[in-house]
């Protein structure tokens, strides 16, 4: 067979295709740049040695988040579509809980040299739909070698002439409220591991998250005094901006039963408290601020601000369950 030696063939035929290793780094990246259209706002994408990105507010919300494969995601559970699209999601959900809009990502990838090609292709893919649907475009980035899958992502965002909505801003006699929807993913974490058919939705919800895109800038141009994305768990952000903000917050019982009715089924399936998924789960990114008086369209109010000492409580009690995730457990 002229042109192709033993190796070639061997990864050709497995289906695979070729590998990171046998292409090489500057080939795959003229793969996955190729053709793809930046928006308005990128004057120099990939291809020096770093991009150019419109600032038209003067400032710019950056923030950057990882995935690492084992502990974040399992390739056995997500495809590398579903990988691309959650490292994005997480990303952009962090700029919208500033009040801004996502508007350019970069992307740092590691893998090891026997990663197929075609693999990464579609980690790129996944990433470029998630980021497309936001107007934004993936504008630099590195590929290299490393054990396992790594996913580094910085997203850059605009506050259109706004204010940041920190977690620092909640005051007393403000209500909670939340854009989007909480226990989705923990309950589709729980029917993956226990390998438990069915549960169709939240098993997806868990490899893709699905932020309240938007919600943040309409948040802002409400009145928005303190916001965050819930990732790590409704109890667990809170409490970061309790305590950022000096103040006692108190969750409703009856305003989170939606979402415990909504994951009732996979808890009870998988011998879980549905009421710990939906106030400790992590990773659905919903969006959870606080209003000094009406709520927008899109918003729930699930709770209230008031004096005293900073926390969280749900019904006027201390919640004696897990209080949500932590990286070094």
């Amino acid at each position: 067979m002229s042109g192709c030696d033993t190796q070639e063939v061997r990864v050709v035929a497995d289906g695979r295709g070729p590998t990171l290793q046998q292409l090489g780094e500057f080939p795959m990246i003229d793969r996955l740049v190729m053709g793809r259209r930046q928006p308005t706002g990128v004057t120099v994408g990939p291809g020096d040695d770093a991009a150019v990105v419109g600032a038209p507010d003067g400032r710019v919300v950056i923030t950057t988040d990882m995935l690492v494969e084992g502990r974040h995601f399992l390739l056995n559970w997500s495809a590398p579509r579903d990988v691309g699209r959650k490292a994005i999601a997480q990303n952009a959900a962090d700029v919208e809980s500033m009040g801004a809009r996502p508007t350019a990502f970069v992307v740092g990838f590691g893998a090891p040299p026997d990663t197929a090609v075609a693999q990464v292709q579609e980690l790129s893919d996944g990433m470029w739909q998630e980021a497309g649907g936001l107007g934004a475009g993936i504008v630099g980035g590195d590929l290299v070698s490393s054990p396992q899958w790594v996913v580094s992502v910085t997203a850059l965002g605009d506050l259109a002439g706004r204010q940041p909505v920190l977690r620092s801003g909640a005051r007393a006699g403000s209500v909670i409220a939340v854009a989007g929807e909480l226990g989705r993913s923990a309950a589709g974490f729980l029917v993956w591991h226990n390998e438990i058919d069915g549960f169709d939705e939240v098993r997806q919800r868990h490899l893709v998250p699905r932020p309240p895109y938007g919600q943040g800038a309409i948040a802002a141009e409400a009145g928005a005094q303190a916001m965050t994305d819930v990732s790590d768990g409704l109890l667990a952000d809170l409490g970061h901006v309790a305590e950022a903000s000096g103040v006692a917050m108190n969750l409703i019982g009856d305003a989170l039963r939606p979402d415990v009715e909504a994951v009732a089924a996979a808890a009870d399936a998988t011998g879980a408290d549905p009421w710990s998924l939906v106030l400790s789960g992590g990773e659905d990114h919903a969006l959870v601020g606080c209003f000094p008086a009406a709520v927008p369209p899109g918003w729930r109010v699930i709770g209230t601000v008031s004096d005293g000492a900073a926390g969280v409580s749900v019904d006027g009690r201390t919640w004696n369950g897990p209080a949500g995730w932590q990286s070094f457990d």
